[in-house]
């Protein structure tokens, strides 16, 4: 039977509790979110929805094309340019989606003869942008510039170092200074993934390169998605122009995909000019993450202390940390799970996200739903 492999796969993960289902959440979802990524509260801010369906409008439901064709518009560029200028780099390069702009990154920036040096704690699009990369990769410890300098000391020849800055598990921040020094040591690029660090981190918001001092360095190339604290979709790559240049001309996931939806660029743009604003929302993100951390530990709870938006609280198994997501939504709660093989060491959680515009209400019935929804 063609496919019938599947079938035992099926069996092998329905076995092990790892079968993962769409829960199609309806416009007038009734819980109380600390799953989404929606940090800063923008995914419904009028500003930002007007700005989706104004962008609609004007230039149409889609890109109708690469951005090579067809599929830039002047908004597409207006927004490249803004995010550079916020962020602190020369230059932008806007993507469909993050997921892309990492693999475009990673690979392009790898070529065949380097050495990709990449975090072992990284987001699985860094993880694809190394497979598919000509270079070499090497795995090395978490947030280890030690690991990284004794791994680029062995290479002779073109060598970058991937990262995230902030790790989607449990929230923690790898050590931007001391990796930068280990690269510079050997002549070597850093590619960072801020996905968890625009909108939270640096001043007003600007992303973890920035609040490090990197921002604008000509040996520092930063990846951001939109989807989180900008509350939109896509993603970009941010550093110098001569590295933007080489993106547009060798990144397959820019040259032969559709570009990004004119409606989620200006929704995009909306937020951006939203925080330049009111930068005091990226404080107030990172203020809900402490108080969420603060509370829960006052509860007897294991939970990770953050460096950013997200708070990671450990459960005793995959089994009963699917069944402890599963209570708190039963109890008007939403919250994430993290099991492996999602997570490589092993250790089940709930994974929460710190929103700007959550209330003190709404920290302290979260804590007490998690507390009691405790298995």
């Amino acid at each position: 039977m063609a496919f019938g492999w599947i079938v035992d796969q099926a069996e092998q993960r329905r076995r092990a509790g790892l079968v993962r289902t769409l829960r199609p959440r309806p416009a007038d979802w009734p819980l109380l979110d600390l799953a989404s990524n929606d940090y800063l509260g923008l995914a419904h801010h009028p500003e930002v929805t007007e700005g989706a369906a104004a962008a609609a409008r004007t230039w149409g439901g889609g890109s109708t094309g690469s951005r090579l064709v067809t599929g830039t518009t002047e908004l597409h560029t207006e927004l490249e340019r803004e995010l550079a200028a916020f962020c602190g780099f020369e230059a932008a390069l806007v993507f469909s989606s993050g997921y892309a702009a990492n693999l475009a990154a990673v690979t392009a920036l790898g070529p065949h003869g380097s050495l990709i040096v990449s975090d072992a704690g990284n987001h699985a699009s860094l993880i694809d942008g190394c497979r598919l990369a000509r270079g070499t990769t090497q795995v090395v410890g978490h947030a280890d510039p030690d690991a990284v300098r004794k791994a680029l000391v062995m290479h002779e020849g073109p060598a970058i170092a991937v990262s995230d800055t902030v790790f989607s598990v449990d929230g923690d921040a790898t050590p931007l200074t001391g990796l930068a020094e280990a690269c510079r040591e050997h002549g070597a690029g850093l590619v960072l993934d801020d996905a968890h660090g625009l909108g939270v981190l640096g001043d007003g918001g600007r992303g973890a390169p920035h609040a490090a001092g990197l921002a604008g360095a000509d040996d520092v190339v930063v990846t951001v998605t939109l989807s989180k604290s900008l509350g939109s979709q896509g993603g970009a790559v941010l550093g110098p122009a001569r590295v933007i240049d080489h993106l547009l001309n060798a990144a397959r996931t820019f040259i032969f995909d559709t570009g990004l939806a004119p409606a989620a660029a200006g929704a995009a743009l909306a937020a951006l000019r939203l925080l330049s604003r009111e930068p005091g929302r990226a404080a107030r993100a990172r203020e809900v993450a402490g108080e969420l951390h603060a509370r829960l530990t006052a509860a007897g709870l294991e939970a990770v202390r953050p460096d950013a938006a997200v708070v990671s609280v450990r459960a005793p198994s995959p089994e009963r940390a699917v069944r402890w997501a599963a209570d708190c939504r039963t109890a008007g709660l939403a919250v994430g799970c993290f099991r492996p093989p999602s997570v490589p060491d092993g250790i089940s959680r709930l994974r929460l996200t710190a929103r700007a515009d959550l209330s003190g209400a709404e920290i302290e019935r979260a804590v007490r739903v998690i507390g009691e929804a405790r298995p």
